[in-house]
């Protein structure tokens, strides 16, 4: 087995709780916490016995942590089911909304302040400009899901919208179809975001930290064609319950004393070109680079606006059936084996040396109050 996330929190993680226990947030205590225990003994599970070779194997509980990288393919895929059922036989964009530099610092603060800006402000730029007849003229569907890291863990605060390429018009009888690859002015978007978060964030305390020079640059939005809806999904299915980092990303963890000098290497490939590259990091930094994409407790990190917000989802049956959408409609299976690392086979244990099914023993209850 390879390193994982829970090797380095269960070797360091004290060690940084403690040097850093005067300003460390509860909710990162809680994830550290979590992800040493994940499927070990202090959270019980059960003992499997091969009929065949008297083989045992002992299958312990997962944490189920969204953001422990173990925890996250089954979440996946029941939400990819969900999905399946929206989908419309239309060409599909996917619209990207940044953040500038300069609100990194206050959104790392009051990060459910400024991620909650951040969707409301980006949602309704976009619904905005849809309802002007030069664009698409008629009520949109966003799926949205919020990320705060690049590919070497740096935090970059951002929101991916998958949105079906035409609108609802008044009644939500009549749709209109997005020109060919083309849905909204990504520049135009820009000054709307801009604009619609400035005015949310004026009602608050944090807007007088916030430079001038802010309001005046422009805003990173992009938007782009993926295809139709079942390309769209395996699109966005790698952004859904996607946590910082992948177990299967780490390279090494290379001992060099205590954890300001001891290193972790991973890999990551350019958002650019697609080249593969390396980064070391001293353990400590890279802890702390990994927390800083926890979110607040129980904040929602896939939002739904337009048509497919929940009081007016109704609608789509019958879009989907003006749309030529039936129940014969065939939607191909989407394999998420590269979105998530593979968890245990939930049809049956199977003995790593025969290969026959094992036989449920006991359960081993968690061991209440242990340290991991």
């Amino acid at each position: 087995m390879g390193l994982e996330l829970a090797d380095i929190f269960r070797e360091y993680g004290a060690a940084y709780r403690q040097k850093h226990a005067n300003h460390l947030q509860d909710s990162h205590l809680q994830v550290m916490r979590a992800i040493e225990r994940c499927r070990t003994e202090v959270l019980g599970g059960q003992v499997y016995r091969c009929p065949e070779c008297e083989q045992q194997r002992y299958s312990y509980h997962s944490c189920r942590n969204r953001h422990c990288p173990k925890c996250q393919h089954e979440r996946t895929e029941a939400w990819l089911n969900i999905q399946r059922e929206l989908l419309l036989p239309v060409p599909y964009f996917m619209l990207t909304f940044t953040i500038p530099a300069e609100l990194h610092e206050i959104a790392r603060q009051s990060p459910r302040l400024i991620y909650s800006l951040m969707f409301s402000a980006s949602a309704e730029a976009a619904q905005k400009l849809a309802l002007d007849p030069r664009f698409v003229g008629g009520q949109i569907g966003l799926v949205g899901v919020l990320h705060t890291w690049t590919r070497n863990l740096a935090y970059h605060p951002h929101i991916h919208y998958l949105a079906p390429g035409g609108g609802l018009v008044s009644g939500g009888t009549t749709w209109l179809p997005a020109r060919h690859n083309f849905f909204l002015p990504v520049r135009a978007l820009s000054k709307l975001f801009r604009a619609a978060f400035r005015r949310r964030l004026q009602k608050t305390a944090l807007f007088a930290r916030v430079a001038p020079k802010v309001w005046i640059k422009d805003w990173v939005v992009h938007c782009k064609p993926v295809g139709n809806g079942q390309a769209a999904l395996k699109y966005l299915a790698p952004y859904i319950y996607r946590v910082a980092i992948s177990n299967r990303r780490l390279v090494s963890l290379e001992h060099r004393g205590g954890m300001a000098d001891s290193q972790v290497t991973f890999r990551y490939r350019t958002s650019d070109t697609g080249q593969l590259k390396f980064c070391t990091l001293s353990v400590e930094k890279f802890i702390r680079r990994f927390l800083q994409h926890v979110l607040p407790p129980g904040f929602v990190k896939v939002r739904y606006f337009g048509f497919f917000g929940a009081t007016v989802r109704s609608k789509l049956a019958i879009l989907q059936h003006a749309l030529g959408k039936n129940a014969s409609l065939q939607i191909e299976p989407i394999q998420s084996s590269k979105i998530a690392d593979q968890t245990e086979n939930q049809s049956g244990i199977l003995c790593p040396q025969c290969g026959k099914a094992m036989i449920f023993q006991f359960t081993i209850p968690p061991i209440a109050g242990r340290p991991p």
